[in-house]
C-alpha cells in the first residue's frame, strides 16, 4: 500500500491507499469543523476569507487566513523534502516518517487538549492544517498524482468529465481505464464520508472532543504496521523459496 510505487502501483494498491487515508481525512475535517468552525482539509474557503480580507484593507484580519494556508503549504514542503531526502538514503519505507509525524500531530493535539481545553484554537487549526499538508503531499507522491485524499473538489470535477466519457463510442478502448479511475474516485468520496461520519459520531454521541483525533492516528498507525508486517511476511517467503 504505501511501498509500491511508479509502474509497480496497482488500482488496488490505491484503493487501500485511498481508503484509510481518505477515512482519517475526513475524520479530522468533522472534528476540526465541530471544534472551531474551521476546515481543517483544505485551505480553498481559507483563501476565499484572506483576499475578502485584504480587499477590505483588514490586513491584519486576514493574517490568520493566510497562516492557515502556509500551515498546508508548509506540511506539504516537509512531506516532500523527507521523501526526497530519505529516498537518497535508499531507505525501504521512506513514506513511514511523514505517516509517523502526521500521527503524532493527532495524538499531542488529543492529549494536550487536556491540558490547555480549547485556548490555542488558531494554533490548533494550524497543526491539523500542516498535517493534512503532510498528508496530501505523500499521498500524491506515492500514488503519482491519482489519489487524493484530503478534499473532493477536485474528485468531483474528475469524476463528471470521467461519468460522461463512457457516454461515448470513441471511449470504447478506454472504457476500462476509466472505469476502474471511477471506482477508485468513488471509494475515496465514500470513505471520506464514512470518516465524516464517524468523526461526528464519536465527537458529538461520544462526546470524545478532540480525543476523536486519536482515532485517526490509531488508523494510520495500524495501516503502517500492518504494510510493513505484510511487506516482511512477502520477504521472508520468497527468500525461504530461494533457498
Amino acid at each position: 500500500m504505501f511501498r509500491h510505487q511508479g509502474k509497480s502501483r496497482t488500482l488496488k494498491h490505491n484503493i487501500h491507499l485511498a481508503t484509510v487515508l481518505s477515512f482519517v481525512a475526513g475524520l479530522v475535517n468533522v472534528t476540526g469543523f465541530l471544534s472551531f468552525k474551521q476546515l481543517t482539509t483544505n485551505v480553498t474557503g481559507h483563501f476565499a476569507l484572506f483576499v475578502n480580507d485584504v480587499s477590505n484593507f483588514e490586513f491584519w484580519k486576514g493574517t490568520i487566513y493566510f497562516l492557515y494556508i502556509f500551515s498546508f503549504l508548509l506540511g506539504s514542503f516537509t512531506s516532500a523534502f523527507l521523501l526526497e531526502k530519505f529516498n537518497e538514503t535508499k531507505k525501504m519505507n521512506v513514506f513511514a516518517l511523514p505517516t509517523i509525524i502526521e500521527s503524532l500531530i493527532l495524538i499531542s493535539i488529543a492529549t494536550l487538549s487536556h491540558f490547555t481545553g480549547l485556548l490555542h484554537p488558531n494554533t490548533i487549526i494550524c497543526l491539523l492544517l500542516f498535517s493534512m499538508g503532510l498528508q496530501n503531499s505523500y499521498v500524491t507522491k506515492i500514488s503519482n498524482a491519482v489519489v487524493r485524499t484530503t478534499h473532493l473538489t477536485g474528485l468531483f470535477t474528475d469524476l463528471g468529465i470521467e461519468l460522461s466519457q463512457l457516454l461515448f463510442p470513441k471511449t470504447t478502448l478506454q472504457r476500462a481505464s476509466i472505469k476502474a479511475t471511477i471506482k477508485l474516485r468513488i471509494y475515496i468520496i465514500c470513505f471520506f464520508f464514512l470518516g465524516g461520519l464517524a468523526g461526528g459520531f464519536f465527537f458529538s454521541r461520544l462526546d470524545l472532543g478532540l480525543n476523536t483525533l486519536l482515532i485517526g492516528a490509531a488508523v494510520l498507525l495500524m495501516s503502517l504496521f500492518y504494510d510493513d508486517l505484510r511487506f516482511w511476511l512477502l520477504a521472508s517467503k520468497r527468500k525461504h523459496r530461494k533457498t
